[in-house]
């Protein structure tokens, strides 16, 4: 097991919070004045683990905001009355106090990170202030095992696939540092966050103070333990489901291991969820799945969630047992160079050959308790391709899956991000091949023939469905019931795809 870190614990009091949000508000600690200060390349160079073009940057600069981003963003130590300017109000006790430095004389050594975190939400654009543990870079060696990551790749997917819609309870399962609780906190009555980590629900709740964010309700526990008997609109989770074998030599990670073998704590989740889910309401997370045994990891994953539930299963990318294991071993910070990677690699592969595992798959997974009297929506798809949006993009497809329960709409329209692609072979007029492509969501491309092209194009409010197809009938010179059963089940899979709307 990986030691326990040594840091102060964090103490989220309410004054000191809040002193401490106006100083870094009145020293403008947000993230574009930070990348004016040390330059847009050195800002993303931090991304990638450098912080060396920063420090080069604003060498000899004594600024509360070089200050600032120095100890706060880097973690490097910083002289006492550089902090103490920089910090009036909250003053270096105060931030001792807090858990986020200790003070060594002259010398004041930060124990945690403050990082500003940009977004964009149906609202607009904010930032919130997220304090999290020391990362590796800070402190020079690998993770400790009760460590508390700040905002991530993983964090930033999630928030995006998030559906913006207002609602009355949602839960965040294993918050970690609280940047979902937060998000969701914008559209949601009351939040309840809950964690198996009592360090994370000290960042937790220091950064909802932070931000003077009140409608969030931190418990502790493991899984669903602390909300039984509750039921919540919607349920949010970056779960610890990466799969680590389950011995003594390999470090557990609060943050990313759930303490189950394989895949079991993504299954553990889809079987509870539905408990918790009101009328209507909606579980989106993060999760991997094993293919083993001949059974593919979304053939499985499908076995786990109710015939009756929605369900919505995006797997963005497939990894081989190797790739998996030398992804995650880099991740707790120890790398080919270092003693312990091949004991560490052995363990992992060991672990997979054990089960039979092919392939690990990494995805999204959304479920919903819908209507009734609608058949349930199930989706099990494989996308590569880049995607943007994905929160809206999985909002309209609810709604087209609702909407198509009482058939096609009379009037479509083409939506608005949708071209068209015509390849033809030199000296043929007629084309080869007609795409049709969707400019932002999840990015299809879908190939179509010239009937259900003509369709398409036809889809301007001009003409209802009916007279399109009628027209399309004796352009063709087919039988209108002949082309309408061809293009009916084509036309619905555009409509859930979003490549065609009810409205314009």
């Amino acid at each position: 097991m990986t030691a326990v870190s040594d840091t102060p614990a964090i103490t989220p009091d309410p004054l000191l919070a809040s002193a401490l949000a106006t100083d870094l508000d009145a020293a403008d600690f947000r993230s574009e004045p930070l990348r004016r200060l040390w330059g847009e390349e050195y800002d993303d160079a931090l991304a990638r683990g450098l912080r060396t073009p920063i420090l080069r940057a604003i060498e000899g600069d004594a600024s509360p905001l070089a200050t600032l981003g120095r100890l706060l963003v880097l973690g490097i130590p910083q002289p006492e009355d550089a902090v103490a300017d920089a910090l009036p109000r909250t003053g270096v006790a105060g931030l001792v106090a807090l858990g986020l430095a200790r003070d060594d004389g002259s010398v004041i050594r930060p124990t945690a990170l403050v990082r500003p975190q940009s977004f964009v939400d149906a609202d607009g654009i904010g930032e919130w202030w997220i304090a999290s543990d020391l990362d590796e870079v800070a402190l020079g060696s690998a993770l400790p095992a009760d460590h508390v990551l700040g905002v991530g790749g993983a964090s930033r997917t999630l928030a995006e696939l998030v559906i913006p819609q207002p609602v009355s309870r949602a839960l965040d399962l294993g918050t970690g540092c609280g940047i979902q609780a937060l998000l969701v906190s914008r559209h949601a009555g009351t939040v309840v966050a809950t964690d198996i980590s009592e360090r994370a629900l000290a960042f937790g709740r220091l950064n909802a103070l932070l931000n003077g964010v009140s409608n969030i309700e931190f418990r502790l526990g493991s899984m669903f333990e602390p909300v039984a008997d509750e039921a919540f609109d919607l349920v949010v989770s970056n779960p610890p489901f990466v799969i680590t074998p389950r011995v003594d030599s390999v470090p557990e990670y609060e943050y990313r291991d759930g303490g189950l073998i394989g895949d079991a704590l993504v299954e553990q989740f889809l079987r509870t969820v539905p408990d918790h889910l009101t009328p209507g309401g909606v579980a989106q997370l993060l999760g991997n799945w094993e293919s083993r045994d001949g059974s593919a990891g979304l053939d499985r994953l499908r076995s786990w969630i109710p015939s009756e539930l929605d369900a919505w299963v995006i797997e963005r990318e497939e990894l081989s047992p190797l790739a998996y294991a030398e992804l995650w071993i880099r991740d707790g910070g120890t790398t080919p160079r270092d003693a312990g990677f091949t004991p560490l690699l052995d363990a992992w592969l060991d672990d997979f050959a054990a089960r039979e595992v092919t392939a690990i798959g990494f995805g999204y997974v959304l479920i919903r308790r819908g209507s009734p009297d609608v058949e349930a929506l199930r989706r099990f798809e494989h996308v590569a391709q880049p995607i943007s949006q994905t929160g809206r993009a999985l909002q309209a497809g609810l709604v087209a899956h609702d909407a198509l329960a009482h058939g096609i709409p009379q009037t479509l329209f083409v939506a608005g991000d949708v071209t068209e692609a015509r390849h033809l072979l030199p000296g043929n007029d007629d084309p080869s091949v007609i795409e049709l492509r969707q400019g932002g969501g999840f990015g299809r491309t879908i190939a179509v023939d010239p009937a259900l092209a003509a369709f398409v194009g036809a889809c301007d409010g001009d003409l209802t469905v009916a007279q399109i197809a009628a027209a399309l009938a004796d352009l063709f010179e087919v039988p209108l019931p002949d082309l309408w059963a061809d293009l009916e089940p084509r036309i619905r899979q555009l409509i859930l795809d979003g490549f065609l709307t009810s409205a314009p």
